[in-house]
């Protein structure tokens, strides 16, 4: 229930047509996720997808623990210190799944740079707008929280490091610029119209639009 909640946010808040539930997708057993991504890193949260021949077989992994967490503590009714990490990783993967299927419904590709900046955009959007619903501000310092507080893991690799140093740079970079419509009373339909538009670009699209917006 609580991620189906968060993919209907995601879907209605960008006008998205999916004609797919994500708790179709999901499957939360560490063993299953192993097995089918072999050469994987061990993660909470993951997008597995593997295409051949025009088709595409598509799994969003969730740790057990972390959607049992999110039951007992449903970030959509009361956002809080107690489940925003957890909030966070798990929409993140649903980010990933969300953008994906667009894309892949749309017959256009997706590379992984801007899948990963467009769930960093989704979740200070999705935070700032779940505690405007619940009744309160977000907090002064999301931004950095989300964006100079982060930390890349150890174990991974150049190319990867330097993909997601990429997603964080241009993420905090639109970010900004939009936060003082999202922290605000009001501007918010002015935003929304602004985030429909960037989430349909393409990755090189979307970059030089957050360096000229």
């Amino acid at each position: 229930m609580v991620l189906g909640n968060l993919q209907a946010w995601l879907t209605d808040f960008y006008a998205l047509e999916i004609a797919y539930d994500v708790q179709d997708f999901l499957i939360t057993d560490q063993r299953l996720a192993r097995a089918l991504d072999r050469d994987g890193r061990e993660n909470d949260e993951k997008l597995l997808i593997a295409e051949e021949n025009g088709e595409a077989a598509v799994s969003l992994y969730l740790q057990q623990e972390l959607v049992d967490r999110l039951v007992r503590n449903d970030p959509t009714t009361r956002l809080d210190g107690r489940n925003l990490a957890d909030f966070w990783t798990a929409l993140e993967g649903l980010s990933h799944f969300t953008y994906y299927v667009h894309r892949a419904s749309h017959d256009r590709t997706v590379t992984l740079l801007e899948m990963e900046l467009q769930a960093e955009v989704d979740k200070f959007v999705a935070t700032a707008a779940l505690l405007r619903r619940q009744g309160a501000r977000p907090p002064r310092r999301l931004h950095e929280w989300l964006f100079t507080q982060t930390r890349l893991a150890d174990e991974l690799s150049a190319v990867e490091q330097e993909r997601y140093a990429r997603a964080n740079h241009y993420a905090a970079k639109y970010c900004g610029k939009l936060w003082p419509q999202l922290s605000g009373g009001g501007g918010w339909e002015a935003a929304r119209e602004e985030l429909r538009h960037f989430y349909r670009l393409t990755r090189t699209a979307k970059i030089d639009h957050i360096q000229t917006v």
